[in-house]
């Protein structure tokens, strides 16, 4: 059984998972974090070198003020709650996306968990918050086309590589397997660039209830492809 080095999740279903139950929608959020938890301690034993978690998109702000409010709360207490333990089982964290959306209190507390946990080395753990795949890709135009007014670099040297180089997940291996949970058949502007070549794995399963049992079904799923990453492999007569 070969462990994807690179695993990403769409974490979708934390409001409907509490509306089945007649709950606030934070209720459903911080149910979906035991299952960040378990998602993280599941990968770090199975050798998964980078664990990337849509953690906020940037459409989500366009939510109700009170709900996003609500997310920057729940986010910030993650964030202080969450570092010791995430040191203690020697796990690296980044977190992608624009910060500027936050409160100065949740980007300081985000420099601060990156810092201390910068030279574990076990899983990295990505958090991918106020982040958009398409966000992603303008921001690194940008810092290339600054490259090329500033002199440093030829129109020419521009391709896929040298592009690639200004992605937020250019020091991560590629993404083996992109998991969405809930039913949803969409991508949402999630990695845009880095899952060219990923497996796609969607499953009915509520995030809050996304167990190291489903996370088994999706790598059994990923070891039954036939990765060809648009080469063909004839069969032998």
């Amino acid at each position: 059984m070969i462990t994807p080095k690179h695993i990403a999740i769409i974490m979708d279903g934390n409001g409907r998972w509490a509306s089945k139950r007649y709950l606030p929608r934070i209720q459903g959020h911080k149910k979906g974090i035991k299952a960040v938890r378990e998602a993280v301690k599941n990968c770090n034993n199975l050798g998964v070198e980078t664990l990337t978690l849509f953690a906020f998109s940037s459409e989500n702000k366009n939510r109700s003020n009170n709900e996003v409010s609500l997310l920057f709360k729940l986010f910030l207490n993650v964030l202080k709650k969450e570092t010791n333990k995430l040191n203690k089982y020697n796990v690296r964290l980044k977190i992608i996306g624009d910060m500027g959306l936050f409160p100065q209190e949740i980007q300081q507390a985000a420099i601060d968990a990156q810092t201390l946990l910068a030279n574990n080395s076990g899983l990295t753990l990505v958090i991918a918050a106020n982040y958009g795949g398409q966000w992603d890709i303008a921001q690194a135009a940008q810092k290339l086309a600054k490259q090329a007014v500033d002199g440093k670099i030829n129109s020419d040297e521009i391709n896929i590589e040298s592009f690639e180089k200004y992605m937020s997940l250019a020091d991560q291996p590629k993404v083996d397997l992109l998991i969405r949970t809930s039913g949803e058949l969409r991508i949402s502007n999630f990695l845009l660039w880095d899952i060219a070549y990923s497996e796609l794995y969607f499953t009915d399963i509520l995030w809050p209830d996304f167990n190291s049992t489903e996370l088994d079904k999706a790598i059994v799923s990923f070891n039954n492809r036939d990765r060809r990453f648009g080469s063909r492999k004839d069969k032998a007569c």
